[in-house]
């Protein structure tokens, strides 16, 4: 089974099921691990939700709504995904996790969706108490993109679906190298992914908390499958 390096996060729980249910291991790696140990015999990385990564990592001001992450996330997030992608590592990031891929690759971020999109739609919506996650609003998936393949049995031949939302702050200007493959109505940026790669997809929702119901179960089980035939070629 390949193992998973994901991430540490104060929600890790439906990550770790997520990965488990599709037939991957678990190792959870957070910022007092060095990046190098954090990755040895990795055969993916899980990067998951949280706090803000900080302005001055995209060269500016903290807006008055930025959330500081957990200390040293920043640091450490940013140091696996530049050793990751070097080596071809499977990348899978989620909500936080696609902002921190897009910083690392050169990109920004809206730092509030609220005060700086015109015309947007609700996109933070608090997690629920229980184990039900309501569905928030409805995203457009290019067709040609990984994202797409991997979601087409679910989306019957449509271009859209519904996902749930908790966060404030989005892509903005797409790292160079990376294309976006989802948008939600409102122009925000919902997913990007690097076509040259072998799988590097990051998606701003919360896939993991469907693991129950497997509504994105595809999306797992292409992250995984990825990282087993990256395991596969570093071992001949």
């Amino acid at each position: 089974m390949p193992l998973i390096a994901i991430s540490a996060c104060r929600k890790i729980e439906d990550y770790r099921q997520s990965i488990l249910h599709v037939g991957g291991e678990v190792r959870v790696v957070d910022a007092s691990t060095d990046v190098e140990d954090a990755l040895r015999d990795i055969d993916g990385l899980l990067l998951t939700g949280g706090a803000d990564v900080q302005p001055s990592r995209y060269g500016e001001t903290a807006h008055a709504t930025v959330q500081d992450a957990e200390a040293g996330r920043d640091d450490f997030e940013l140091g696996l995904i530049a050793a990751a992608r070097p080596r071809g590592l499977p990348i899978f990031a989620i909500c936080r996790g696609v902002q921190v891929l897009n910083v690392a690759g050169g990109g920004t971020l809206v730092q509030d969706i609220p005060s700086l999109v015109r015309g947007a739609l609700p996109h933070s919506f608090p997690a629920p108490p229980h184990e039900s996650y309501s569905l928030a609003h409805e995203i457009w998936l290019d067709k040609d993109t990984l994202l797409a393949r991997l979601m087409r049995e679910r989306l019957s031949d449509a271009d859209a679906c519904e996902v749930n939302s908790r966060h404030h702050q989005a892509v903005k200007d797409v790292a160079p190298g990376f294309r976006v493959s989802a948008t939600a109505p409102d122009g925000v940026i919902e997913a990007i992914e690097d076509p040259a790669a072998r799988f590097c997809l990051g998606v701003q929702w919360h896939p993991e908390n469907f693991w129950r119901t497997g509504e994105f179960r595809p999306l797992f089980e292409g992250f995984v499958e990825a990282a087993q035939a990256w395991s596969n070629a570093s071992k001949k």
